[in-house]
Parts: C-alpha cells; structure tokens; sequence
C-alpha cells in the first residue's frame, strides 16, 4: 500500500535509470524521515535545433526508425534564429540522434545537459528540496513515487562517517577505520588479539569487504569523509573487490558502488555522498604549502599523525606484519584528524551552502562553470534563448588581466590603501554586463550602455547584474549577524562570475564581456588616482582593486585614519556623478579604506631602479601590536629557505622600529659561515612533472631527486611530491641524505643578499660592504 505524503529533504545522489517505460530519475534525499529514494518517471531528454533545420534532421532520424516528438518554442539562438525542441523518451535515442545529429553537421543547443541536473535547474532546487508522491516503505528508507519536486529552505543534519584504509605498496588491504562522534571501528585481517580498541578481525580481505558492507547497513551513513578518499580509499576498495570478485554494495538499497574514469562525477554511491577533506578546502579557498594529511593537521589542529616516518608505507607494512594493534591505532587516528578537521573547519556546513547556492552537487571539486550555468540557464529561458554552444560568438582576442600600475619604490612612514569591495562583480552590476544583455544591447546600441570591443549592454535585458545583486545583499545580511562562512561563500560565488565570462571552457565566453570587466576596471584605476591626485595626494602604487596612497610623514595614526576616510567618501561620490552624468545609471562601485601601513616599503625590480610590482612589506597596528604584512616577498614564499625567511622578517623589523642593522647582519653572515645557521638552509619545492621528463635545464629540486632515485630507487619520488633539498659543494641534495658538506657561499649569495640588496641601498648602505673578509667557501 502506498499513501500521498509531502515530505522536505536534501538531494544527496541523482541518477537516470531505464525503465520499461523509456528512463526515470532517481534522486536519493536524507530528511527527518530517513533516506528517501525520489523516483520521478516517464521523463523526456530534450535538445534543440534551428527551426530551420528541422525538417531535414527529422528526415534523418526517420531514416534510423529514431522516435521522437518536436515542439516549435518561442526560443531563439542568439543568433536571433528561431529553436524548436526535440524530445526523447529514451535515453538511447537521445544519445543516438544527437551523433547522428552530429555528424550530419546541424547545430545542437544544450546537447551536453544531463536531463537528471535539467530537471532541478528549472526547478531553481538547489540541495534542498519539497517533495510530494506516493510513499512506500522499504527496508530501511521510503521511495515516493510519481514525485513532483520544487525548492524549499530544508536545513539538513547528515549522519557522517570517516573513513580510512591501510594497505600494502601493492593495493593489498590491511584495515579499514571508520570513525565518528559515538562510534568507532577498525576492521582488521589477521588473527584476533587482545585490544581496549574496538578491532574487529577477519580472516582475509574478502571477509574484510564483506564487514564494512554490514558497518555500512548498520550505521547508514548520508556522508562519508576522508583523505583524498575518492581517488584513492574508495577507488582501492572498488579494484581489489573486482579483482577479488566480491559484490560491494555501498549503497543505500544495498546498490553497487559505480567508478568511471571521468575527471568529474568518478564516483557514484547511490544515496550516499562521498566528501574529500582536500577538495572540500580547495573550494574554501583555503591554501597550503602541502594538502598532505599530516601537514594540513599539524596546521590547523596542532595534532600529528602516529607514523611521522619518511618511508610511511614500509613502517605500515612493518606493522601489519609485527604489531597490528599500532597499525590499527594508527589507522583510526587518520579518521579521527580527519573528522576533526571536518568538525573544526565546518566543512560540511560550508558543501552545504555553496550547495544551496549553486545548485552543485555538495562533492563536486571546482565547478565554477558548472555552478553559472545551473544559475544562470533557466533564467535565460525564461527571457526567450537557448545557451549557445563553445566558440559561436566567433571573437578571437585576448581580454586583458586587472591594472597593475608601475610602483614608486621607496621606503615611506605612512601609506593608505583603498580597496574597491568586490570590484568586478560591482562593474557587472553597475554596468550591466551579461551575456543576454549583450545579445539584446547589439540590436539597439543606442538604447544601451557601451562596453569595450564594440561591446553594448541592455538597460532592461539582463539576469547577471541581479544575480549578483541578490547575493550582494545575502552577503551583507550574513555579515550583520556575523556568519562568516556564509559571506565567505557568497564571496567566492560572486568572485567566480568574471572568470567564468573569462573562460574558453566556458557557453557563454566571449572575450567582450570579459574585456567589458577587465577594461572597465583599468578606466576606473587610472581615474581613481587621477581624482586622489587632484585632491592633492600622491599614488604611488595600484593593483587591480588596490590604490596605495602616501600620505606625510609627520602624520599621526588617527590623522592618516580620516583623511582615508574623507578619500573613501569623496571617490564613491565621484563614481555616483560619474555613473549618473556619463550613463544615466546608478553606482554600485564602492571603495573602501582599508589599511594604514605605517612604516611601508616598496622594492625595485632586482638588478633595476623600476619599481617592483605585486610585492611589498608594510607594518599595520591593531590591539594586538604591530604586525608585518609581507606580499610577493621571500617570507611567504615556500621555495625560500627559512634562512631568507627569517632574515628578511627581522632585517624589516629592524628597519621599521629605526634600530640599526649593522649588527645584525653582521651576526648573521657569521653565523651562517660558521654552519650555526645549517637547521636553516632548507629548500622545499614540488615536482611539477614525472622525473624521467627532466632533462634539459634540470632545476635543483629535480637534481636532488634524481640523485636520491639513482641511489634509491624503491624511493624514486613521483610527481607532485614535495622534495626537500640542500645545496652542497657537489651540487643539490635530497635533505634525508644528511651531506656533509654546505655551500654556505651559495646560501650568502642567493639567499641573502637578494634580501639585502632589495632594502639596504634605500638606507644608504649595500651589503657588500658587510662581506670583507669572506672566503668563497665553508666546510662544516
């Protein structure tokens, strides 16, 4: 028996299944009643075709007995040319048309999307969700079918599992951990032992993909969470249960785990989401050195993991071999600094948002394409296109970057920045720019706002600037009741939309809508520090939305604090007249005083007197003290050693508090030679390409690892391994093989005086007036 329920929920998995009706989809939702499985059936995938054309494509699939239904539709391509629909109630016909289609040479519109994301795109659903049909209940989750779906405001509370696996070189399983807030387990192979750990032993490895399919019944999870666990934990386990010939039902309704070789949407586990720890903070925007396990820990959490050993893999398979009780210790500590991770950072809170604010799948890596087009397709429906396709706006031009301008270098005592708040989104806004906008503003230039490239844009067709107006204002709430996460999330939304526009992967790139931004945005720099300057300030520097100002010396903090305040108000007047005067349209430009550097410096490019760009040092007071701010210089640079690093700090620190330097560097170049400093003399850097693929001018880090493979090579690092190295006398060398001896010459003469030489002619002194008496080389 079914009965009609109304039900709200959150869209963990889709699918698109055949059926003997022709193909349903299949959205699995966590909510307060469980796990529900949506099916919606008797679904029809569409694609679209020029009017003109449709009769001898219908011609075409007739010939191939291909079955389909057309609709005239009062859609047009932006190429103004009328677009009717075709559609298919099966999914084998559809992908057959569109290639018949194809190769025929006629123009297909949204081919490419997939009717299971259509159907939510037009919905406006994004995660969350109100669902009505015919419940029935099942072992363990409710189907509703004939389901009829439309957006909601549910906030979901995922039950959540860590996950974790060790196994030998060869992709032999040895345990899998699983963890969360009230229930831990290793699964372990090999014979039982006395433990205070919840271990549970199984003869082999098939006993042990046989257990977690029972822990994955029992705890049900909506979300497993993990270490690169889907490119590694979840790929490993999917493998050695193919080559072991073990059904692995992960699943909600004991389904199969599917993996494909596509770069996005490898893996599919239907009804449940499999989150990775690194993805997930890439789409934070947060930045490490190392997204390694232990780095990422260490950094956020202050907890290391129980194996700190350089060659990890040959002490886990020591351990499986002499003491699985620290192996399994070990194992679970990996999910639990996972979880805490999670719990701390707020990780799922953060999926969760950008989820329902972009409609992307809460696992999904990058997607900023992808997220623009879920928001932005079903609008433009609504105002009568289809989306082009790759390349038909046939413009073939490069769109400048934002305005660096050319820096006065110098040391200063007092320098405000003014920052534009969100300046390309604010340009998008206030000039109207958008890919319909443009469409509609090129059949009436003179009813439209002109961009750049012969560029113009509707005063009343558009969609984008009022995208970004409702997330400029869900911005500013979320900031009034201090959610940080969520402004951080709008923040990234809003950023991404010009570098969608400015992207070739991208329907709707055309180099005049992103030339429309990135011009617009050097016109409105260069007539900022034309209105500072005549309001009798000098400019010394800009970057894309940054406008350093120098301000006189003899001013106090407070003074300098309301004259960047005065600034602030008079240029959002000026764009406000500007906007108004030249265009008849309203400002959403808005500049902002933002820091007093007092003292700042700003380099020459090394070996000239041009001033350096996207690098300064400059010092900022709050109610913690003084702190130093360095960007683009060698002390937030992870190829400098932290010699450089360090020297660089104090060399500044020094220089802003007015103390001498002399003697400090004196002392460090003493130090340095006398091999005090030898702790120091790291340097770290990523192999960007296989090793073999080195061979012309090899730089020092692939030297150092070619070395350690010629010697080693069961250590051979592979690509995207961090090498650390030091150089020696015989040249570079991997830091593990402890040399014996330095060229502490090469660390005076490429680490610091680099430094010096960027700030000490600025005090009238250089610092080979510090190297007399030096030899060329030291042996420690």
């Amino acid at each position: 028996m079914s009965e009609l329920i109304t039900v709200e929920g959150f869209v963990l998995t889709k699918q698109q299944l055949k059926t003997k009706y022709g193909f349903a989809l299949c959205y699995w939702l966590t909510s307060d009643l469980g796990p529900i499985q949506v099916m919606v059936e008797q679904q029809e995938a569409v694609f679209f075709v020029l009017s003109s054309d449709l009769l001898q494509i219908l011609a075409l699939l007739k010939s191939e007995n291909i079955l389909l239904r057309t609709q005239a539709l009062g859609l047009k391509s932006f190429d103004q040319q009328a677009i009717s629909g075709c559609y298919f109630s099966t999914l084998h016909g559809f992908y057959q048309a569109k290639k018949i289609i194809q190769q025929a040479g006629f123009r297909l519109f949204e081919a490419d999307v997939r009717h299971c994301d259509r159907f939510l795109m037009e919905r406006f659903i994004r995660g969350s969700v109100l669902v009505q049909g015919q419940a029935i209940k099942k072992q363990g989750y409710l189907t509703l079918q004939q389901a009829k779906m439309k957006p909601s405001t549910y906030q979901p509370n995922f039950s959540v599992v860590s996950l974790d696996i060790e196994c030998s070189g060869q992709g032999i399983l040895f345990s899998v951990g699983l963890y969360s807030d009230d229930f831990d387990v290793v699964i372990m192979v090999g014979a039982p032992q006395h433990s205070e750990q919840n271990i549970v032993w199984v003869s082999d490895e098939e006993q042990l993909l046989v257990q977690l399919q029972r822990y994955f019944v029992e705890r049900d999870p909506d979300v497993i969470i993990g270490w690169n666990v889907i490119d590694f934990d979840m790929s490993l386990l999917y493998r050695r249960a193919e080559q072991l010939g073990v059904p692995l039902y992960l699943g909600r309704a004991q389904q199969a785990m599917q993996l494909s070789e596509r770069a996005v949407g490898k893996l599919l586990l239907p009804g449940r989401v499999v989150l990775d720890g690194i993805d997930t903070l890439k789409n934070a925007t947060y930045h490490f050195n190392s997204f390694s396990l232990a780095s990422v820990a260490e950094q956020l959490i202050g907890e290391k993991k129980l194996i700190e050993s350089d060659d990890r893999l040959a002490e886990i398979e020591h351990q499986f071999k002499y003491d699985k009780l620290a192996l399994a210790k070990y194992n679970l500590k990996d999910c639990q600094l996972v979880w805490d991770i999670f719990k701390q950072e707020k990780l799922i809170d953060f999926a969760i948002l950008r989820t329902q604010l972009t409609g992307l799948e809460l696992e999904r890596q990058g997607g900023s394409v992808a997220a623009f087009v879920n928001l932005y397709l079903p609008l433009m429906h609504r105002s009568g296109y289809v989306a082009p396709n790759l390349g038909d706006h046939n413009h073939h031009f490069n769109s400048p970057g934002g305005y660096v301008m050319n820096s006065q270098p110098g040391l200063y005592q007092n320098v405000i920045v003014l920052d534009f708040k969100s300046l390309y989104p604010s340009i998008i806004r206030t000039f109207l720019i958008d890919p319909i906008g443009m469409v509609e503003g090129l059949l009436a230039p003179t009813q439209s706002i002109a961009g750049f490239h012969d560029a113009y844009f509707s005063r009343t067709a558009h969609h984008l600037p009022n995208l970004i107006a409702t997330l400029w204002q869900a911005r500013d709430v979320a900031k009034q009741q201090k959610n940080k996460m969520l402004s951080q999330a709008i923040k990234i939304i809003m950023n991404s939309f010009y570098g969608v526009l400015g992207s070739t992967g991208c329907r709707f790139y055309d180099p005049r809508l992103s030339s429309s931004i990135t011009l617009r945005g050097h016109e409105i720099m260069l007539a900022t520090r034309a209105e500072i300057e005549r309001l009798g300030y000098q400019v010394i520097y800009g970057d894309t939305d940054s406008t350093f100002v120098q301000l006189a010396s003899e001013l106090s903090a407070e003074e300098c604090k309301k004259i960047g305040f005065l600034l602030q108000k008079k240029i959002n007047n000026f764009w406000c007249d500007y906007c108004e005067k030249k265009y008849k349209i309203a400002s959403y430009l808005e500049i902002e005083f933002e820091t007093l550097y007092s003292p700042f410096f700003m380099p020459t490019i090394r070996g000239s007197l041009e001033g350096s760009k996207k690098r300064y040092v400059g010092q900022v007071s709050d109610a913690n003290g003084d702190h130093l701010v360095f960007k683009g210089m060698e002390t937030v640079r992870s190829d400098w050693t932290e010699l450089a690093r360090e020297f660089q700090y104090n060399l500044f620190t020094l220089i802003f508090a007015g103390d001498s330097v002399e003697v400090y560097i004196k002392q460090v170049i003493s130090d340095l030679m006398a091999g005090r400093l030898n702790h120091l003399l790291l340097y770290k850097k990523r192999l960007r390409q296989h090793l073999s693929e080195y061979v012309k001018n090899i730089p020092p880090h692939a030297q150092a690892a070619q070395k350690m493979s010629m010697k080693y090579p069961e250590k051979t690092p592979k690509r995207g391994q961090w090498i650390e190295y030091v150089i020696t006398l015989d040249g570079p060398v991997v830091a593990t093989e402890k040399p014996l001896k330095l060229n502490l010459q090469h660390y005076l003469e490429k680490q610091l005086q680099p430094i010096a030489d960027s700030i000490l002619p600025t005090l009238n002194m250089s610092f080979a007036q510090f190297l007399s008496g030096q030899v060329n080389l030291f042996e420690n």
